[in-house]
């Protein structure tokens, strides 16, 4: 009975982290002028923070295609592993997604973004908060999966 909960409770999360990340990637892909106005407010800090310009505009590593398709990889890794019962790919993706969500938490909370986005409410970043938690719950619920492979013990 545990497991099907289990099971369960998953599946929902993953479904809640595959919604966020798969509705925003067109904003990303297509360079949308919301996209454009988080990425260049959080390059712009960076460069008056550290002196790095350039990490979150094209071809910074951290640009929003770049996120993007972290964040669809993740998607993918979280549904096929729901679909197909295997929870190492459930595991790997709910870690990526965790990753991913916690710079976009980070430059939220430390940068000129802010929690209201061109006055979205902040619902952007509840949002991310919500894929956070998931994540984390995801990862705990999985943690001996995840500490076998980062162990690489049999």
């Amino acid at each position: 009975m545990f497991k099907d909960k289990k099971k369960i409770i998953t599946n929902i999360l993953i479904v809640y982290i595959a919604f966020v990340f798969i509705q925003s990637l067109f904003f990303k892909f297509s360079g949308a002028p919301e996209t454009q106005h988080i990425f260049n407010t959080i390059d712009a800090w960076a460069a008056d923070t550290f002196g790095i310009a350039g990490l979150f505009v094209p071809p910074g590593v951290f640009n929003a295609y770049v996120i993007a398709s972290a964040e669809l990889v993740a998607s993918i890794l979280l549904l096929v592993g729901m679909f197909t019962a295997r929870k190492i790919l459930i595991s790997l993706g709910a870690v990526m997604a965790l990753g991913v969500i916690t710079g976009a938490i980070f430059s939220h909370l430390f940068t000129p973004l802010g929690i209201s986005v061109q006055d979205d409410g902040g619902a952007l970043f509840f949002m991310a908060c919500g894929v956070w938690i998931s994540s984390v719950i995801i990862v705990f619920m999985h943690k001996s999966l995840i500490l076998k492979i980062l162990c690489c013990s049999k």
